[in-house]
């Protein structure tokens, strides 16, 4: 169960309460809604009765978020790509189409799932029932490494490292057009779009709200109206790489969330059914935290990616 949260702030600006709340937060209006309905919002200490409200700008909430109850995950038999394990912690090679862990819309088939029944309970407890061992996520829809706590001195350990931004982490990606220069910085501050509560987006850097992020990327192979690229990340914001390589012109091909893909391009990946971000995280690097040395791990690149770039290769050539 995680804990209770008290949120409070200021309104920015005037607007209905529940748009006005979610864009001060990281709440959904849905969330504000029915938190209002529980009557945990306070504007300017008097209960907030009706999410429509007209709200002036500099009035004052505070919201009693009720700590959430977590369903506990449940073993499933589902095959693991294990790239190393000891009795401390487990390195997987995550395929594209699996969540890391049960979430609303999701419940079951996850790598939580697959991780309790292959490691037999031996997961650390920090993270919680539905969350065991887990100290970072990749995307759905995204393949590549992940690490995972066995016991608790390992997440504590790994979420230190991740924490400092310590973590080698090099991801391969294949985006539209040909990015110029071909290798360069993206730092460009990352949070919650105003417009759609399920996508980030590029803030600016004086903005109050979002987080420091930081990607390098390098052209690796020019391809047809795309490039193949590798991209290291300072920092591990969500979404950061797509959002990043979309702020400069080149989003990821595949990705529904943040780009189109180039029109001449849509026939093959219609052809191939390639229909996911093609991004795969392909090393992981950083410091045992139990047995104290280097570890670094590589995961080739899955078939689809792979057959993605041998077309796209073919036709440039």
């Amino acid at each position: 169960m995680s804990d209770p949260q008290v949120i409070t702030g200021t309104i920015a600006a005037p607007a209905r309460l529940d748009k006005a709340l979610a864009d001060a937060t990281e709440l959904s209006r849905a969330r504000v809604q029915a938190l209002i309905a529980d009557g945990r919002v306070e504007m300017d200490g008097k209960p907030a009765t009706s999410p429509s409200a007209k709200i002036t700008g500099g009035a004052a909430f505070r919201i009693n978020v009720p700590a959430a109850a977590e369903a506990e995950a449940q073993p499933q038999d589902i095959p693991l790509d294990v790239a190393f394990e000891d009795e401390h912690l487990i390195v997987v090679n995550k395929p594209a189409g699996m969540v890391v862990h049960p979430a609303a819309g999701n419940p079951d088939g996850t790598l939580v799932n697959a991780l309790l029944h292959h490691c037999g309970g031996s997961l650390s407890g920090i993270g919680g029932v539905a969350r065991p061992g887990i100290v970072h996520r990749i995307d759905k829809d995204t393949s590549g490494l992940l690490v995972v706590a066995k016991c608790d001195a390992a997440h504590e350990g790994l979420a230190a490292q991740f924490a400092e931004h310590s973590v080698h982490r090099r991801y391969l990606a294949v985006c539209g057009g040909h990015p110029s220069p071909k290798e360069g910085t993206i730092d460009e501050k990352l949070g919650r779009s105003d417009h759609n509560r399920k996508k980030m987006a590029v803030l600016p850097k004086n903005s109050s709200r979002g987080k420091h992020a930081v990607t390098h990327y390098k052209v690796l192979e020019r391809l047809d109206s795309s490039a193949l690229i590798e991209c290291r990340l300072e920092t591990g914001r969500t979404h950061q790489v797509r959002v990043h390589c979309a702020s400069i012109g080149h989003a990821l091909l595949g990705d529904q969330l943040y780009g189109k893909a180039p029109k001449s391009l849509k026939p093959l990946l219609g052809q191939l059914n390639f229909a996911r971000q093609a991004l795969h995280a392909a090393e992981l690097g950083f410091l045992h935290p139990i047995l104290g040395k280097e570890v670094r791990f590589h995961a080739d690149l899955p078939g689809d990616m792979m057959e993605l770039i041998d077309e796209l290769g073919r036709s440039y050539r």
